[in-house]
């Protein structure tokens, strides 16, 4: 008696392949230690691996914060998760930065520190 899955039908032994064309993926999120907001979607197999050291030096130490099965129609907070799979198909990450401040909360620091009634 033989079993099949959907994987060994294809006849692909490459399973790693077959992982990203079925455009699921294991991902692992990790949060900047030195800026808030900053986070690195990684495939979870692989880790930190293909991150640039560069880009780890700036970062910071990575500390993990969750692993999700991420889909492309899966939502995210502050990204597009199509947009996350093609990034860590093709770079190996993705690197997401803190929002842009708007404008009247950076007023705020430049307003006078006397209070004017």
């Amino acid at each position: 008696m033989s079993y099949h899955t959907r994987g060994s039908q294809t006849g692909s032994s490459d399973r790693s392949s077959h992982y990203l064309n079925a455009e699921r993926l294991i991902c692992e999120v990790f949060r900047s230690s030195r800026k808030e907001d900053m986070y690195l979607y990684v495939d979870k197999r692989k880790g930190l691996s293909d991150v640039p050291e560069a880009l780890l030096e700036r970062f910071g130490k990575p500390i993990s914060v969750m692993t999700l099965m991420l889909t492309p129609d899966k939502p995210l907070a502050r990204a597009n998760s199509a947009d996350v799979l093609a990034a860590i198909r093709d770079k190996g990450f993705y690197f997401q930065m803190p929002p842009a401040k708007e404008d009247y909360l950076l007023d705020l620091y430049r307003a006078p520190t006397e209070a004017r009634y």
